[in-house]
């Protein structure tokens, strides 16, 4: 049954006694790829900006750029692989190819926190961006088959949602644990610790990714195995097939400005709390606050999905995370324990963020499916391509701001004065900005109409 474009699907209070559920111990060897996946998202956005700017010596513009130029690689590169991932399922039955090359991933994150002594400034700049754009093009070759694979199952709305929020708890596990131990790897703001904490943390993520490799297999041979469309096709078709689908756009739309926000909000809390709180020890502090509850809050966002839907509990997240923003302007005023308690609200909030945005990528993919068209991974390679900028626009949109406002970068984590303007753009730049991003992304998200699909 098809969903005309505008109009709410068909509700469905319970699943199909025909549709699969996938076993706990399948969910949780693939979902185990996630840790992975968090490392890497959660090390260069919290990290990257501050080490170019306070242990390099790069300016706070080149640095930004160097932080975006390397996503506009990815911008082009992820709808390409997921065309490719397609064609690689229907020859072959599953997308392990392209998987396989995120066992590399590591030997990246290791090279671009390990800059050569001789090299500051531009150079270290150079450098680092180099070793961005090769790993971001290695996470990419992982993250879009893997991503599709909710979308490839023959499971119904719930069980969707259900896969994700196994997948959210194994994120949310590597974010939390790269955001509260990279921060305390790095305290001293030398070289030489940013070398070891990534090695650390490149081991740990390439063992992820090989045992997800199990678990993608295992949830296709008991779930079933949907192959995607087998009429011949281009990445740039796919492309405009996916920005026709209304609901899809909307989603998207929303979703770049979830993505910038929030990481916006992990490049930013190194200079929250070493200029407001003068602790920059309270980084790891606040990760563990904003990253903690969300482990134990998909199980919470899965009840609130099943009573209101996907598409309501996602608005209430992104309402929460606005107020919490503006809410953090005071944090100086309200001390270090009540805004910690504000981060924690942040925190759950960021939860359903992803928990609802993500699972309602396969529910797009299911309505199109019963339009006649199945391109799982094409959607998400748009679906990443879209991801991979709001993690480029969000530190340089911050590191815009800083510029903007006149702040000063120093090398070797040495400290420096800095202007009261520059201490003004910090703290709008991560309180106002980011709630202003976010009520856009309400106001894309508003004109999503499919929140429950009438098929599987």
């Amino acid at each position: 049954m098809s969903t005309t474009p505008g109009t709410p699907a068909p509700r469905r209070t319970a699943e199909s006694a025909l549709t699969p559920r996938a076993r706990a111990v399948d969910l949780a060897t693939y979902s185990t790829g996630s840790i992975g996946m968090g490392v890497w998202v959660t090390v260069p956005g919290l990290l990257l900006l501050y080490f170019l700017t306070h242990t390099l010596g790069v300016s706070p513009f080149l640095a930004g750029l160097t932080l975006l130029l390397p996503k506009i690689v990815d911008v082009v590169v992820h709808p390409v692989l997921g065309t490719l991932s397609d064609r690689q399922a229907r020859r072959s039955g599953h997308r392990g190819g392209l998987l396989r090359w995120g066992l590399l991933l590591g030997v990246a994150m290791a090279a671009m926190f390990s800059v050569p002594a001789g090299l500051s400034g531009p150079a270290a700049a150079l450098w680092v961006g180099g070793w961005f754009i090769a790993g971001n093009l290695l996470f990419a070759c992982f993250q879009v088959p893997y991503l599709t694979t909710p979308s490839d199952l023959r499971v119904g709305y719930h069980e969707r949602t259900r896969i994700f929020m196994f997948r959210m708890l194994f994120l949310t596990l590597g974010l939390l644990g790269a955001g509260v131990a990279a921060p305390a790897l790095v305290a001293s703001g030398e070289r030489g610790d940013y070398s070891r904490m990534a090695l650390l943390l490149a081991a740990a993520m390439v063992v992820s990714c090989f045992v997800a490799l199990a678990g993608v297999r295992r949830l296709a041979d008991n779930c079933g195995f949907r192959l995607p469309d087998g009429r011949a096709h281009t990445a740039l078709g796919d492309i405009r097939i996916a920005w026709r689908d209304h609901d899809f756009r909307a989603l998207v739309l929303s979703y770049l400005f979830t993505g910038t926000t929030t990481h916006l909000f992990l490049a930013a809390l190194p200079f929250y709390t070493a200029y407001v709180f003068a602790d920059g020890g309270l980084t790891a502090v606040f990760m563990g606050a904003f990253l903690g509850p969300a482990v134990v809050a998909g199980p919470m966002w899965l009840r609130v999905s099943r009573r209101i839907g996907k598409q309501r509990g996602l608005l209430l997240s992104q309402g929460v995370f606005i107020i919490g923003s503006l809410v953090l302007l005071l944090g100086e005023l309200l001390g270090v324990a009540a805004t910690v308690a504000v981060v924690v609200a942040l925190g759950i909030a960021f939860a359903g963020l992803q928990l609802f945005a993500f699972s309602m990528v396969p529910d797009a993919v299911a309505a199109a499916e019963a339009r006649g068209t199945a391109r799982a991974g094409a959607y998400t390679g748009v679906w990443t391509a879209t991801e991979a900028t709001g993690t480029a626009i969000g530190p340089y949109l911050y590191s815009a701001v800083l510029a903007v406002g006149g702040f000063v970068s120093t090398a070797d984590g040495h400290g420096v004065a800095q202007p009261d303007s520059a201490l003004t753009a910090l703290l709008a730049g991560f309180t106002v900005v980011p709630a202003v991003l976010m009520a856009t992304a309400v106001w894309f998200q508003r004109r999503y109409a499919l929140d429950r699909p009438a098929g599987p």
